[in-house]
């Protein structure tokens, strides 16, 4: 026995389900978990299993609703969504002529109908281990979300855990199945998921800031130099990941070493004192490490390993995951020792095939567990994905990518799938990590994607022609990158608010378009637009712009409602497609009309700390509450209940409106005993009058109006309590459509054409003669001076008009 810890220990006593839930026989064992859930057992030795398993953690389900009819011979199960029929201790296998013939499992309310071995076709896949290199079709695995309502996760050849938290392999052969059938409710099958298999840990508030990290041989110096440029450009910064050169990379024979343990002395000096100091500026650390090579003699620590050994000759312990003698050793004496230093989590960087993931997935559960021994510090890991209930270890690392569009555009796909089987925090390199060309629109285009990701992770392989700092860049990208990298810092309060949502309601952080509208899913032009969180939806930009108008052109779908453009305020009427033309600076994320989207207006220590100051946009339509959660951000307590949710409340009507901000949940202390606010009523007018109140005293407001907005300011209130704030007026709400003849006007606007020509060019596109006219005397214009590109670019654009 290895004495792992208390904290790796899980509660064998969940493995069992309840027992008016199971029907057995001699081979067959079916237990119902939910109305949707069924795990399907059949051994030939009628041995059943209620260990825990690399998969399943709990079992012991509250009985659902559902109704039996059986005899000697047959067994019918009906659930609300399914009727189970099945020839008792037959095969669950029919054969390929007659599969429905011994296990039978009707879809209802549809024709569909599930088998063993059913083939799953229209499964839209749910996991993958990374795309590391340029090669990164990489084979994906079943997910959870099938057009077919229903999917099956095989659990029969998975590790059993002991009473200790070690691992060890099945001896006894059978079907180990669980079916989900779930017709249209994948988010309730998905919540069934997590039941099953652990709902996804609630990362740290930091992890939700911008990472930066390259493999560089930074010295303490080079550190210091970093921060600085950071704070001079005004960009946040959240996590410093250390890659493999914060150890030593040589061995004494001059070849390459990927593992290690010890700070390289002669780059990094007292590192205790480095972590100390990148603490007090709010930033937090990882470290690099993967140990395929085993403990070196060399090491810090080596001696105290070689002793609990026996080892006495100096050489290299070879690691073994599955060894868990070496293992406890191992977190005791290198892991934890390098936490005791300030490390605040570690970046697991084994690697394996995608065929063969077991040590990986042995890594990513030990290290994760591991943490829970101190509740100063949550579950959180960075490393590829392990494919079995990987959203217990979060964050999964993509590999080091490729710099190039293609690559871009992928990243999208990759995060709805992984949704698909419950998976949020994956983390890719902004702009890509080797290889390919630097260019300030891939770069642009990149960070604004990750700005609206779960994850933010600049990384960079050695070379100083590779630019992920930006101010590296032109002027132009420099201020965009700076831009979104703030805009980034700002959303926390919203992102983690989304975090805790997907930790105790499994709600995804991203949810693609298609779970709602399956039509998008084949659709080039909306397949990659999603849901971040509950309020926002994303179109990301993947294509080059064009070039002589200087934007790109992009095609979105607007769903059911009225949208807005967050950042124009412009309104978009839904369940329509659109074109627009964006700018480097712009980008299309939307939110629905009565959205409230709470930000940080300080945004230097919001990474780990809740905000003092907030801005807090509200859209005009309709009402809408939105709850915000907050807790310290870096500790366990908030499972005792430390933590404070607030519930901000839009009472919407055209011309008298109320938001109600209030403490409804949670303790005191957990967040600034004050706090200033900033509501911002979006597309709105100036009230002419406007009343608030913290409780029942009337307390002092200041508003104005800004561009299209109008702004009530609030100083120094407490956030234990109800702050109440009304606006009454008379046509306060501004109706700002978007027209698609402003883009044009802006695009004209900007070319470098004679001024005489860009009016007689505005006279034709914006008259009312017909599209085919509007062409004909666009071509006339080469009389006067226009070339060619220009009037083919012209030709294009009213092409866009008549789409519209």
């Amino acid at each position: 026995m290895s004495n792992l810890g208390e904290h790796f220990k899980l509660n064998l006593e969940n493995g069992k389900s309840k027992k008016d839930c199971i029907f057995q026989g001699q081979k067959y064992r079916i237990t119902v978990l939910t109305e949707r859930l069924i795990r399907l057992e059949y051994s030939q030795e009628g041995i059943f299993n209620d260990n825990l398993t690399q998969l399943v953690i709990n079992r012991n389900f509250n009985p659902p609703v559902f109704e039996v009819k059986e005899d000697d011979r047959y067994l019918q199960i009906d659930t609300k969504y399914f009727r189970l029929e099945y020839t008792k201790e037959k095969n669950f296998d029919g054969g390929k002529m007659l599969p429905l013939s011994n296990l039978r499992i009707s879809l209802k309310e549809t024709d569909k109908v599930w088998h063993y071995n059913h083939p799953e076709v229209r499964n839209y896949k749910g996991n993958y281990v990374s795309f590391d290199g340029t090669d990164n079709d990489r084979k994906q695995r079943n997910g959870l979300y099938s057009l077919d309502g229903f999917a099956s996760i095989d659990d029969s050849n998975s590790m059993l855990f002991n009473e200790s938290g070690e691992l060890t392999e099945k001896t006894t052969k059978g079907i180990d199945t669980y079916l989900f059938m779930y017709n249209k409710d994948f988010y309730l099958a998905l919540q069934d998921y997590f039941k099953l298999t652990g709902f996804p840990p609630l990362i740290p508030r930091y992890a939700l800031g911008n990472w930066w990290s390259r493999d560089y041989e930074y010295t303490n110096d080079d550190i210091n130099e970093l921060l600085e440029d950071f704070t001079k450009k005004g960009i946040p910064l959240s996590v410093l990941l250390f890659d493999e050169a914060w150890h030593k990379t040589i061995n004494e024979d001059n070849t390459k070493k990927k593992t290690g343990f010890t700070f390289n002395n002669d780059l990094i000096k007292e590192p205790e004192n480095l972590l100390k100091d990148l603490h007090t500026k709010n930033i937090r650390v990882g470290l690099n490490i993967n140990p395929i090579e085993g403990i070196g003699k060399d090491e810090e620590n080596y001696q105290s390993v070689a002793n609990e050994f026996g080892i006495s000759d100096g050489k290299t312990i070879a690691f073994d995951v599955k060894n868990y003698s070496l293992l406890n050793s191992y977190f005791k004496n290198i892991i934890n020792p390098l936490e005791s230093k300030g490390i605040d989590f570690f970046w697991n960087d084994w690697k394996e095939n995608d065929k063969d993931t077991k040590n990986l997935w042995l890594l990513n559960h030990y290290y994760t567990y591991d943490t829970l021994k101190d509740k100063s510090k949550r579950e959180l890991i960075l490393a590829r994905n392990s494919l079995i209930a990987s959203h217990r270890y979060p964050i999964s690392y993509s590999g080091k990518t490729l710099v190039s569009w293609e690559i871009l555009r992928k990243i999208p796909m990759y995060n709805q799938i992984s949704s698909n089987i419950g998976v949020s925090f994956w983390s890719y390199d902004v702009a890509g990590n080797f290889g390919g060309v630097e260019e300030a629109e891939l770069y642009i285009r990149s960070i604004q994607l990750a700005t609206f990701s779960p994850i933010l992770r600049f990384s960079a392989s050695r070379g100083k022609y590779y630019k992920r700092e930006p101010w590296r860049w032109d002027v132009k990208t420099l201020e965009v990158a700076r831009d979104y990298l703030s805009l980034r810092h700002k959303l926390i309060p919203y992102l983690y608010t989304e975090s805790y949502r997907y930790h105790k309601f499994g709600m995804p952080l991203i949810r693609p378009l298609y779970h709602s509208l399956p039509w998008t899913y084949d659709d080039v032009n909306y397949s990659n637009q999603y849901y971040l969180g509950e309020e926002i939806m994303v179109a990301p930009i993947l294509n080059k712009k064009d070039l002589l108008m200087n934007r790109t052109v992009h095609k979105f779908f607007i769903p059911e409602g009225t949208w807005y453009d967050f950042k124009t305020g412009k309104k978009f009427p839904g369940n329509k497609g659109y074109i627009s033309f964006y700018k480097d600076e712009d980008y299309p994320y939307f939110v629905k009309n009565g959205a409230i989207i709470p930000l940080a207006k300080d945004i230097e220590n919001n990474n780990t700390n809740s905000p003092k100051e907030m801005e807090i946009h509200v859209f005009p339509g309709q009402n809408n509450t939105y709850n915000l959660y907050e807790d310290d951000g870096i500790t366990s307590l908030y499972k005792e209940g430390y933590h404070l949710s607030t519930s901000i409340d839009y009472n919407y009507l055209p011309s008298n409106y109320t938001v109600i901000i209030r403490s409804i949940d949670g303790k005191n202390g957990i967040v600034p005993e004050f706090r200033d606010y900033k509501i911002k009523f979006r597309n709105t007018k100036k009230a002419e009058k406007v009343t608030a109140y913290y409780n029942d005293t009337v307390i002092e407001t200041k508003s104005y109006v800004y561009d299209n907005d109008f702004i009530v300011e609030l100083k120094k209130v407490p956030t234990v309590g109800q702050v109440t704030i009304n606006c009454k007026g008379t046509n306060i709400e501004i109706d700002a459509i978007r027209v698609i003849n402003d883009d044009i006007d802006s695009i004209l606007s900007d070319l470098p054409i004679n001024t005489v020509l860009k009016e007689k060019i505005s006279v034709i596109v914006f008259s009312s003669i017909s599209v085919k006219k509007k062409r004909i005397e666009v071509r006339k214009l080469k009389r006067y001076g226009l070339s060619k590109e220009y009037i083919k670019l012209f030709l294009k654009l009213l092409e866009y008009i008549e789409q519209i």
